[in-house]
This record gives structure tokens, C-alpha cells and sequence, in this order.
């Protein structure tokens, strides 16, 4: 079915073309005509802050899930400076006049609750909890900030832009500096550095085929199924609560296995030509050959990577779901756009695809350099794309530029570099399986001391108004101060009223709380019947600090059980820290469901395919170093901030998501080179029947091939450290560590020294489970 499916492609190139072009117009039309709702804010399962905000929502107003911030002023003369006043209420009356925009600021002698279900002044809560004059001031009288709030309708790309609006209204006043603060009003910069590792595959595409035709075609094979996957999640964010890093997140990995599934099919059908069926009258012969084995296996590839990323549903969070089809949809264009666009492309070029002309090959280099600048900024290396036009035009006129680049000869496998580094691995099996487990556990080293939360807004980059506008609160009003929780206190008799004065004494008391406010009514006309009260609570430490995590739960588990003793008043501790604890203890909950779910899956899939059962469990556990070196290289650079100025970002805690999604990802990957690496070894195996030969001719067959592929989705992955959001930086430098060892020390060392060891049985199956167990060749070949 697939086979007939690319021949047709194949063979109607103009009509497969054009109704790819016309989808992904229509996506893009449909993307800029709707618009896209990211949704930034994380949901929490059913737990205490999930109770608090609930109470919020009922008695004080439906603020509890608004996006909001803080603009925040320092003055060198002081905020109550009469002209530095007079500069800051001007700009304050401007931003209020934005339509869903409420601001308090600093110098009312009122305010009233606004932002209560928020969790500091980067997300315009707690302080405007306060009703009396000054509060919003610091103690030296040299830093203030104003609480900007959002009307419900306002969503998280709308509050990018007004924040970009009131960095514009800042007034330029001497000696007065003007920050905002809070991760909604934080400008997006769509991201560019994917043009990094598209210009780096450019270089290694043509040093691996030879070809300018072979090289472009998975590159534009893969820009497209991004354009459309990436298209279609921004659609979606309508419907689902996808954060918009979900965006950058999808095109690092659409890119990756794009290129790597176009390699594939593209490096099959080259050597259907090489081995003499390229000729007019037999030209379907390479392409029906290269989709019934390489098209196989890359449907077979991309499922496990869909399956994957859809085992996070088992989570729960709406958050975690968003991520994980933003990601799937991206994978699955990709993948469907390599079993029949890019048979349609190869369709127009044909047996041309072998052949490079000088102009082409200079005009391709230049096109790198061009999109070097692209993703660094370099303005003068986009003079590569005049340079290419005039390369090509120059063709024409100039005769050694329409000369054809001379191919490179190809070597039996027994004479490669890969052969025969596989043979002497095998020589020395034991010695190669302890140095690379060796290697990986080392790397997997930091993992103990994983430190899961969500990380504030100390980890922008310290050029970032976001970045500088949180220093300043810190310094004004102390490092907890960004980040307050809110205990909501609901009595079910009038009696328990008598334990509220209790309960603020007992919290302001207690260790590592700096301040606690309260209670606050929600009926301030009728304070002393209201039907639920608040109390803020200011810690001494930062949001991503342990020991705020430690206090929220003192507060929940000590502290407030033993103040109202006695009462039937029900208390909760809420706000975004106190949500992130919770989310974080919910997911680590989880997580290991997950991990389990993939493991089992993709054992038995592996199982299916290669008829073994000791193959399946060595291939779980390689891809599980692999994936365990990887996280401790992100502990090492995240958490304990190793050459983290190097990338722009500080020493925090590591998202509790971020775990999980490497996991799904990387596992996908890795199983995309097994089972490249592991269907030529049993084709191998079943050609001649001996195991070890197998090996060296599996491994030799398909090195430069995953020797290509890792190596672009390395720099694509690794190019995305540049990119402004912490968390991508994370994915990036995670998912390249990890492909980066899966190439070289899992495929080069751990796979033939294992396959040497075990010989002829890793292909062993009881007879019992053969027969229970359906068939399913990866790589079938094509009827002769």
C-alpha cells in the first residue's frame, strides 16, 4: 500500500505538489485569519492550591487565572520625588487607558482587589492586596512598582503585545529607570535559530550524498512538514491550553526527524540507481524499492515517536497534553509529507538527482551562510543570497560553473571505516561494553540531585526587562516578594471566625515567612460576617528556592492544623508557588506510569518486529543511558549553572515537565536508529546466517547514514540554546546530549559489543511466542 502510494507520487509529481502547496496554504491562511490563544499558565490537578484558587474564584472575584504583571520604577532622586511622581502617574495613565488593562499604582490611598488569585507583582497579585497608601513603595523610597491586571478576555499573546506597548510609554526621565515585570508581559521573539541548524545541514547533506538535488530535498521536505505542523498547533491553541514555547519546541523536533526521514528514503532510492535500475524504461524500480523498505521504516520510526509523545496524555495536566500533540502534529506532517512529497520531488528530478554542476554546489554553500545570519543576526552573511542568485545567473556565461562536480567512488562495505571499526570492537567486546557504559553512567552522574519546580523569573536572560524588573523587587521588598503565596480561609460556623486572628499569628511566626497580611474579607462592607478571608504571605526566600517548596508545605502539613484546632475552618495555601508544588509533586507521581507505558510498548513493538527478545531489552536499556546522560549534562548546566553564562541562563531548578518530554522525545529518536541500525543487521543475518558478520555489515551499511542524520539533528538541536526561553534552551541542549551519545557511544560501542557477546542469540525467540505473535517486517523488499 505505501509502495503504490509513493509510485503514484512518484509519477504525478505536479498534481502530489500541488495539493501539498494548496494544504499548507490553507493552513497558514487559517493560522493568520484566526489567530493563535497560547495559553502559558499551567493547570494543577486536584490538591490544595487547586482548592484555594477555587475559593478565590467564588469569593473574590473570577481573577484567579488572569494574566497579569507589574510595571516597576527606581528613581535615583526617589519615587516621591515630585517630578519623578508626575513622570511615572502620566505613563500610568496611559497604560490604563489600554482597553482590558487596570492598573493600581503606587501612589493610591486605596486600591481595591484586583489580582487576588495571582502570586506576586510579576503576575499582579499579592501587593494589591494591601489597602494602604505606600505599600507599593520600598523602604529607602528608591524602588515602586504598579500592579497592571488584565480583564478576562485578555489572553497570553494579547498581554505580550500590551507589554510591549507599555515599554513604549516609558517616560525618559532623568535618572528614573522603568522595568516590566512578569513572565505575561515578557516580549516573544519568534524563534530563528532553527536557520543555525538548517544551514549546518545544508554543509553535511552535500558531504554525505554528493548531491545538491539529494541534499535540498529533505530540507524542504522537512521545512514543509514544519510549516504545516506548526500551522496546524497554533490552530489548536484555540481549542487546547498550548503554551507558545510549544511552537519553538515542535520545529526543533519536525526539523530533526524531517531531515532524517527524507535522508533515509533519499540515500534508498540512490542506491536502487547505483545498483542499475535508474534506466527510462524500469524508473519506478528505485523509488518502489525505496518506499517498501526505507518509507517502512520511516512510518515505523515516526509512530514510535508519536506514541511517545502521546503516552504524556496519561498525565493529565491540559498543559502537558498541549505540548504533546503541538509535538505529535508537527512529527506526524513530517512524517507524511516524506512518504509523498518528497516521492513527488524526486519524481521531477529523477536520475538527475546524481548529478551536481559547480554552480550549484557554490551557490548551496553560499545559501548556508545566508541562513547562518539568519539565526545568529549576523547582517553581513545575508550577502549569501545575492552571492547565490549571482553564482547561478553567472552559470550561464561562465562554462567550468556548468561543469558536473565529480562523484565520489563508493567503497565495498568491507573497506569502510565503519566495517572495520566494528570488527575490532568486536574483537574486544568487553572492553568496548565497559567503556561506553562507563562513559554514560559517568555523564548520568549529577541525576541525584535533580531539583524538579518551575523556575521564576531570575532565569531570563539579565538583558531582559523581565530579568531586571525582578532584581529590583527583590532588592526593594526582599527575594519573596516575587513570588507570595495566598492562604484562603473559609469558615463553616460563625465560630470559626474566633481562629483566623490565630491562624496570621501562627503564619507570620513561622520560620522563613517575612511577612503575612490579614485576614483580608471578602466583604469588606461586612468583614466580620464575610464568607471567606485571605491572608498573604510574603516568604524570606525565592519562588524556585527548596525552602519556599519546604515552607508551603510546614504551612499545610504544621503550621495551619495546629492553629485552628479545634475549628471546623478550611484552609488552603494557593498562589503559583504553591501551585508549582503541587503540579510538580502531581508529575512526579506520574511520570513513572509513563515511563513504564513507553518502555512496555516499545519493547513489545521491537519484539514484533526482529523476532528476539534479548534485542528489545538491550535497546531499552542502551536508549535509557543514553537518555540518563543526557539529563545529568541538564542538571549539571541548569540546575548547577556549569557554563550556563556560556547560553544566557542561571543556575535554577528544572521545569517538572521537562524530564518527561526529553524522555518521550529522546526514546522516539533512539528508536529510529535502532531500528534503522538493527533492520540491516537482521537483513544481514538473514542473508548469511552469521551473527557477528551481521554486525559489521549492518553497522557499515547504515554509518554514514546515522552518522549524517545525528550529526544535523545535533546542531539543530543544539542551536536552539540561542534561543530567549529557558526551557528551550533546556529541550535543545537535552535532545542533542542525548543523540549526540546515542550516535556515537550506544550505536559504536554498546551495539556491537553487545551483539558480539551474545552471538547467535540475539536473535533467539521461544517457538511458542513466535508463533503468538504477529509479523511485521520494517524493511520488506520490493517485488522484483
Amino acid at each position: 500500500m505505501l509502495a503504490r502510494v509513493g509510485v503514484w507520487c512518484f509519477n504525478n509529481p505536479i498534481k502530489t505538489v500541488f495539493g501539498w502547496v494548496a494544504l499548507l496554504a490553507a493552513a497558514v491562511i487559517a493560522t493568520l485569519a484566526v489567530g493563535s490563544a497560547f495559553d502559558s499558565e499551567y493547570d494543577t490537578p486536584q490538591s490544595d492550591s487547586r482548592s484555594g484558587r477555587e475559593v478565590l474564584e467564588q469569593h473574590f472575584g473570577d481573577v484567579a487565572g488572569r494574566a497579569s504583571g507589574a510595571i516597576v520604577f527606581s528613581s535615583e532622586a526617589g519615587v516621591r520625588d515630585a517630578e519623578t511622581r508626575a513622570a511615572v502617574e502620566g505613563m500610568l495613565r496611559q497604560v490604563a487607558a489600554i482597553e482590558g488593562v487596570t492598573v493600581t499604582s503606587p501612589y493610591a490611598p486605596e486600591v481595591q482587589h484586583e489580582g487576588l488569585g495571582g502570586t506576586g507583582p510579576a503576575a499582579g497579585a499579592a501587593p494589591t492586596l494591601h489597602n494602604r497608601e505606600g505599600h507599593q513603595v520600598s523602604g529607602d523610597g528608591r524602588i515602586a512598582y504598579a500592579g497592571v491586571n488584565f480583564s478576562p478576555e485578555v489572553d497570553f499573546g494579547r498581554a505580550s503585545e500590551i507589554g510591549a506597548e507599555i515599554a513604549r510609554l516609558a517616560p525618559a526621565h532623568p535618572g528614573l529607570q522603568v522595568e516590566i515585570a512578569g513572565d505575561a508581559l515578557a516580549p516573544f521573539k519568534a524563534p530563528e535559530s532553527e536557520f543555525i541548524g538548517l544551514a549546518f545541514a545544508i554543509v553535511v547533506l552535500i558531504l554525505a550524498f554528493g548531491s545538491v538535488l539529494a541534499m535540498g530535498l529533505p530540507i524542504a521536505v522537512a521545512g514543509v512538514g514544519v510549516g504545516l505542523g506548526t500551522s496546524l498547533t497554533a490552530l489548536l491553541s484555540n481549542l487546547l491550553a498550548i503554551p507558545e514555547f510549544a511552537i519553538s519546541i515542535g520545529a526543533m523536533i519536525g526539523l530533526g526527524v524531517g531531515i532524517d526521514y527524507a535522508l533515509l528514503i533519499v540515500n534508498r532510492y540512490r542506491d536502487g540507481l547505483h545498483d542499475g535500475n535508474g534506466h527510462a524504461r524500469s524508473s519506478e524500480r528505485p523509488i518502489l524499492r525505496a518506499m517498501n523498505t526505507a518509507g517502512r521504516a520511516v512510518i515505523f520510526a515516526g509512530m514510535t515517536v508519536v506514541v511517545s509523545m502521546l503516552g504524556m496524555l496519561v498525565i493529565g495536566l491540559s498543559f502537558v497534553t498541549g505540548l504533546a500533540i503541538g509535538a505529535t502534529l508537527t512529527v506526524a506532517a513530517t512524517m507524511l509529507a516524506s512518504v509523498t512529497l518528497l516521492p513527488a520531488l524526486i519524481g521531477f528530478a529523477r536520475e538527475r538527482i546524481e548529478i551536481t554542476r559547480w554552480r550549484a554546489l557554490i551557490a548551496a554553500a553560499f545559501l548556508a551562510v545566508a541562513l547562518l545570519g539568519v539565526g545568529t543576526g549576523l547582517k553581513p552573511l545575508l550577502l549569501g543570497v545575492p552571492l547565490a542568485l549571482l553564482t547561478m545567473l553567472a552559470g550561464f556565461v561562465v562554462p567550468p560553473l556548468r561543469w558536473i562536480v565529480p562523484r565520489r567512488p563508493r567503497r565495498p562495505l568491507q573497506r569502510t571505516l565503519a566495517w572495520r571499526w566494528s570488527r575490532l570492537v568486536q574483537r574486544h567486546p568487553w572492553t568496548g561494553l565497559a567503556v561506553g557504559a562507563v562513559l554514560l553512567l559517568a555523564v548520568a552522574a549529577p541525576i541525584p540531585w535533580l531539583h524538579l519546580s518551575f523556575s521564576d523569573e531570575s532565569n531570563f536572560p539579565e538583558e531582559t526587562t523581565t530579568r531586571r524588573a525582578y532584581d529590583l523587587l527583590a532588592e526593594g521588598f526582599g527575594p519573596g516578594f516575587n513570588g507570595p503565596l495566598v492562604v484562603t480561609a473559609r469558615p463553616a460556623v460563625p465560630e470559626d471566625r474566633a481562629a483566623l486572628a490565630a491562624l496570621v499569628a501562627a503564619i507570620g511566626e513561622t520560620e522563613g515567612v517575612a511577612l503575612a497580611n490579614g485576614p483580608l474579607p471578602s466583604d469588606p462592607a461586612n468583614p466580620a460576617n464575610a464568607p471567606a478571608y485571605l491572608i498573604e504571605v510574603v516568604p524570606e526566600s525565592a519562588p524556585q528556592d527548596k525552602a519556599t517548596a519546604d515552607l508551603v508545605r510546614r504551612l499545610r502539613e504544621e503550621v495551619a492544623p495546629a492553629a485552628v484546632a479545634g475549628s471546623t475552618l478550611e484552609v488552603n495555601v494557593t498562589g503559583l508557588t504553591a501551585s508549582s508544588v503541587d503540579v510538580t509533586s502531581y508529575m512526579t507521581q506520574r511520570t513513572p506510569i509513563f515511563v513504564a507505558a513507553v518502555l512496555g510498548l516499545s519493547f513489545v513493538l521491537l519484539m514484533i518486529v526482529f523476532r528476539s527478545i534479548l534485542v528489545p531489552i538491550k535497546a531499552v536499556i542502551m536508549n535509557l543511558l543514553s537518555i540518563a546522560a543526557a539529563f545529568g549534562i541538564v542538571v549539571a548546566i541548569f540546575q548547577w549553572g556549569w557554563l550556563g553564562s556560556l547560553i544566557g541562563t542561571a543556575g535554577g531548578p528544572i521545569d517538572p515537565f521537562v524530564p518527561m518530554m526529553l524522555f518521550a522525545i529522546v526514546f522516539g529518536l533512539s528508536m529510529d536508529y535502532e531500528v534503522f541500525l538493527l533492520s540491516r543487521v537482521r537483513e544481514a543475518y538473514g542473508r548469511t546466517g552469521r551473527a557477528v558478520d551481521s554486525v559489521a555489515d549492518g553497522l557499515a551499511s547504515t554509518a554514514h547514514l546515522i552518522t549524517a542524520a545525528a550529526a544535523i539533528m545535533v546542531v539543530v538541536f543544539a542551536s536552539f540554546v540561542f534561543d530567549d526561553s529557558r526551557t528551550v534552551k533546556m529541550f535543545g541542549l537535552g535532545l542533542a546530549v542525548a543523540v549526540l551519545l546515542d550516535a556515537t557511544v550506544v550505536r559504536m560501542l554498546l551495539v556491537p559489543s553487545t551483539m558480539a557477546l551474545l552471538g547467535e542469540r540475539n536473535w533467539w525467540l521461544p517457538r511458542w511466542l513466535d508463533r503468538l505473535l504477529p509479523r511485521f517486517t520494517v524493511e520488506a523488499e520490493s517485488p522484483k
